[in-house]
């Protein structure tokens, strides 16, 4: 199976060696190795041609921002499955290409984990996956983009929204999950090691913003309440009380709980 990894990068000369160094030490060899830059004038092109022979294709020019040059690479892009790494982030091991190949996954889009390291305070925590996908997993956040492979073809028909600075990926998902029903597989594999803050957190106000003009985008403004409603939960409390509900020995105890707590505080 062809892996073709997706690298957009600006101006993030050292994040981009540290990411290029993780795809190009994959013991998996079978797959191309794509980098689009916007121009940099960090000396980040000069990286890219310290390492041209490892990279199957690179440009660096001026683009309109992340999503543009994701769809650039796309359009480069020749391997069954696409994965976007963008620089600053990288592989969690050199053989996560290897361990997810062996599993022959036909799904249109593969989810794994990440894993938030901070190395200045030298912890981090791993990504908290649904017990399953649907509107509500969009919601309340999303799925981890780096970690995710996506089928090639599901891009010839829809490319990331590039009016959207981002949460153009939140939106891709749902076109994808939620309204095309594509399959999907949940994976508890740690696929990228990321760094903690990125765009969405430097640009937290727009990026609210954004989101909630997708989900208007999808949803009628009745259904908005009731998410707003299960969005009070805490999200690992959340997932948790859907499996629980979703159980049907369990309901019945959660159902009876109910009950309870609302002759006590109704």
């Amino acid at each position: 199976m062809k892996y073709s990894i997706i690298t957009v990068n600006y101006n993030n000369k050292e994040g981009l060696r540290k990411t290029i160094e993780s795809v190009i030490h994959q013991t998996y060899r079978d797959f191309e190795y794509i980098v689009i830059d916007g121009g940099s004038t960090d000396g980040s092109a000069d990286v890219l041609k310290e390492y041209d022979e490892q990279i199957t294709y690179w440009v660096s020019e001026k683009d309109t921002g992340i999503y543009n040059g994701m769809n650039k690479g796309i359009a480069k892009a020749t391997g069954e499955y696409l994965n976007f790494m963008n620089s600053g982030d990288c592989f969690y091991a050199p053989d996560i290409l290897e361990k997810v190949s062996k599993n022959n996954y036909d799904t249109d889009i593969i989810v794994g984990r990440d894993y938030h390291y901070n190395e200045q305070t030298g912890k981090g925590f791993s990504t908290i996956l649904p017990p399953r996908i649907s509107m509500l997993t969009f919601y309340i956040q999303t799925l981890p983009h780096q970690s995710s492979f996506f089928k090639r073809v599901l891009f010839s028909n829809t490319l990331y929204d590039e009016s959207l600075k981002i949460v153009a990926d939140i939106k891709f998902y749902i076109q994808k999950i939620c309204i095309e029903d594509c399959s999907i597989q949940l994976i508890d594999e740690i696929i990228c090691r990321r760094e903690p803050d990125g765009i969405s957190k430097s640009y937290n106000e727009r990026r609210i913003g954004e989101h909630q003009a997708v989900l208007s985008e999808f949803l009628p403004k009745g259904s908005i309440k009731d998410y707003n409603t299960l969005a009070l939960l805490d999200k690992v409390t959340l997932y948790k009380f859907l499996r629980l509900i979703e159980n049907p020995r369990s309901n019945k105890f959660i159902t009876l709980c109910i009950k309870i707590i609302n002759r006590i505080y109704g």
